[in-house]
């Protein structure tokens, strides 16, 4: 059979984290290239008897479902998205496979085929991915830890006549880095000026380290639902497990109609008996004492992370100190293609994701992406002593 692909397909590469992830499997090489939550700090007793719960109620856990998704479950989102000044109803609502799906379905249908999407730069790389799988312009907006720059945005959107905002201004991935409020407002002023959907990622915003410091959303700083400028997804993945697949989208009615429309042709609905099942378990669950807990978790990973980093002095090295989120980027002397580290650095038993692949122009390969979650105290020391070692003989071949 010779098989002929689509064209879209020439498009399609794999992704690195991924292709990273399968290379750690099983190995001696300690990771610190995924976006994996620590497994710790899942609800396992309590995730189990909230599915015996789900399976109490019979039958309808395991039918077909609403592909909106299963309503008390939206309505428990709808009052949460309340202390986050965000006031929308179960119709303003879409729960989806997982918030990747939500930049997909979007994407479905806001954007045809050479449409331009401005993106920060480096961005989440596959959101990347999926645009340029679908034929759409990826544009890069200059940024400084701030946010994006808005003289460039201005700039780009003259140019450019973007259809389409992707941004995650809150402990960005890859980044960490926290937009202004000046940023975030200045985003929106600019787009709902020229007619630009936002759609706003929030995956790490629950994960922070610095009290409860006002990250406001850009989608509830702008008038809501109703004619919203902004779409808006987040997802049980950071906060609950990311095995059960479930995220959500936010917006205008007219907006979650048509991705819901896209949902019934590409998977019907997301999975009946994970919905019933996370939903038995907040409504008996303390899931603000356990975000609690997962912040003070991780805090603490982040900081000794950052001590062991602080320790060892590698010349010509930088990074900023996460306030929140799940990783720590890092840059590298100028002269450094963090990709041909990374070969060595497998060799010493250790991973991370080069930076390169998180660009979408204008790429910096001499920056990297650290995840301080995953690994325990032991193995993050070992693993930041392993790359170390990897700098030592990597910079002895390069000058």
């Amino acid at each position: 059979m010779e098989y002929s692909f689509s064209k879209s397909t020439e498009a399609l590469t794999s992704s690195v984290v991924r292709e990273i992830l399968k290379l750690t499997q099983g190995s001696r090489v300690l990771s610190l290239a995924g976006g994996l939550p620590a497994a710790d700090s899942f609800p396992i007793q309590e995730m189990r008897e909230a599915f015996n719960r789900a399976f109490d109620l019979g039958a309808t856990a395991l039918q077909y479902g609403l592909t909106d998704g299963y309503l008390p479950l939206r309505e428990w989102v709808a009052e949460r998205m309340k202390a986050k000044y965000m006031n929308v109803g179960v119709d303003n609502m879409l729960l989806t496979t997982g918030s990747q799906q939500a930049v997909d379905l979007l994407s479905r249908v806001y954007l045809d085929e050479g449409d331009v999407v401005l993106v920060e730069n480096p961005t989440y790389l596959a959101a990347i991915q999926l645009f340029q799988f679908k034929g759409i312009r990826v544009i890069p907006v200059d940024a400084d830890e701030e946010g994006m720059n808005l003289e460039d945005l201005s700039r780009k959107i003259a140019q450019y006549k973007p259809k389409m905002a992707y941004v995650i201004p809150t402990f960005a991935n890859p980044t960490g880095k926290v937009w202004s409020m000046e940023r975030r407002q200045g985003l929106l002023q600019q787009c709902k000026e020229n007619n630009i959907l936002i759609l706003e990622d929030d995956p790490y915003g629950e994960i922070q380290f610095d009290g409860e410091a006002p990250y406001r959303s850009i989608f509830s700083l702008d008038e809501h639902p109703k004619n919203s400028s902004v779409v808006y997804t987040s997802t049980f993945s950071k906060i609950v497990a990311p095995g059960l697949r479930t995220g959500w989208a936010l917006g205008d009615e007219r907006v979650i109609q048509m991705m819901i429309k896209a949902k019934q042709a590409v998977d019907l609905q997301s999975s009946t008996i994970d919905q019933i099942a996370l939903h038995q378990l907040l409504s008996n669950f303390d899931l603000v004492s356990h975000i609690d807990k997962i912040r003070a978790s991780y805090k603490e990973r982040m900081e000794w992370m950052n001590e062991l980093l602080t320790r060892q002095q590698w010349e010509g090295v930088t990074w900023q100190k996460p306030r929140g989120g799940m990783f720590l980027w890092m840059t590298l002397p100028e002269h450094f293609v963090s990709a041909d580290l990374l070969k060595i650095a497998v060799e010493e038993g250790v991973a991370f994701v080069p930076g390169e692949a998180f660009y979408a122009a204008d790429t910096k390969k001499n920056t990297m992406r650290l995840n301080y979650t995953l690994l325990n105290r032991e193995d993050t020391e070992l693993a930041i002593t392993r790359l170390g070692a990897a700098l030592e003989k990597y910079s002895k071949v390069t000058v």
